[in-house]
């Protein structure tokens, strides 16, 4: 893929990702699908923290879509905050029986998530990839 289609598709990915952020994420956790997406037992306290920190980051993501390139760092700040948020919770799925349904739900979406944006990201931008 030629980095103009890619940087077109960047483009289109963050601002889907960033309405999910602000939208889709709370939905997630509190109507939709709460076993795979929130804390067990609840902790509203925490839950609501995370549904902030991702709806802010995700109207900063939907403005970046207007100029990626410019907002480079703010992307790799993404990327890399996915891979560990869902690696340090990929890890206590494993070790906590009742973290192993977010196998199915959240944690794979970060992943995803970081996948798409580290593949659409101009390689002449990229850090540690």
């Amino acid at each position: 893929m030629q980095q103009e289609e890619k940087l077109r598709y960047l483009k289109t990915a963050l601002s889907v990702i960033g309405v999910i952020y602000i939208i889709g994420v709370p939905a997630m956790m509190m109507l939709i699908w709460p076993s795979g997406w929130g804390w067990t037992p609840a902790q509203p306290e925490y839950e609501h923290m995370i549904m902030g920190v991702y709806a802010t980051l995700g109207v900063f993501l939907y403005l970046a879509a207007k100029d990626p390139l410019a907002h480079a760092s703010l992307i790799w700040f993404t990327i890399w905050s996915n891979i560990v948020h869902g690696g340090i919770m990929f890890y206590y799925a494993i070790v906590d029986e009742t973290d192993r349904i977010n196998l199915l739900g959240d944690i794979p979406a970060l992943f995803i998530v970081a996948f798409v944006l580290w593949y659409l990201m101009p390689t002449k931008t990229r850090y540690f990839g």
